[in-house]
């Protein structure tokens, strides 16, 4: 059983910054990637960012050059530092992993963020 628990979401004022945190726990044998995806009300879940063991990183479009992923391997951890928060980012983020060899996909229960305007 694997668990992923994020942290850190909230209410912040557009311009602003917050930074997600997930930490995984239980029968993990290898992590492939961890990441992040987003829902916002009436839409659907859509990728935000992923990073690999290698620690290449890819970012949707609508985020690159305002949110940073990053991983502590050694502490099964995954962060997402968002800056320059729009209201569009408002949204349920889910943490995501996939293992290896496997691929077998979790998420977590998500963290709220909203952006006011």
């Amino acid at each position: 059983q694997v668990q992923l628990v994020e942290s850190g979401g909230g209410v912040v004022q557009a311009g602003g910054s917050l930074r997600l945190s997930c930490a995984a726990s239980g029968s993990i044998l290898h992590i492939r990637t961890m990441g992040w995806y987003r829902q916002a009300p009436g839409k659907q879940r859509e990728f935000v960012a992923t990073i690999g063991n290698g620690e290449s990183t890819n970012y949707a479009d609508s985020v690159k050059g305002r949110f940073t992923i990053s991983r502590d391997n050694a502490q099964r951890t995954v962060y997402l530092q968002m800056n320059s928060l729009k209201p569009e980012d408002t949204a349920v983020y889910y943490c995501n992993l996939v293992t290896s060899p496997f691929g077998y996909n979790y998420y977590g229960q998500g963290t709220q963020v909203t952006v006011s305007s």
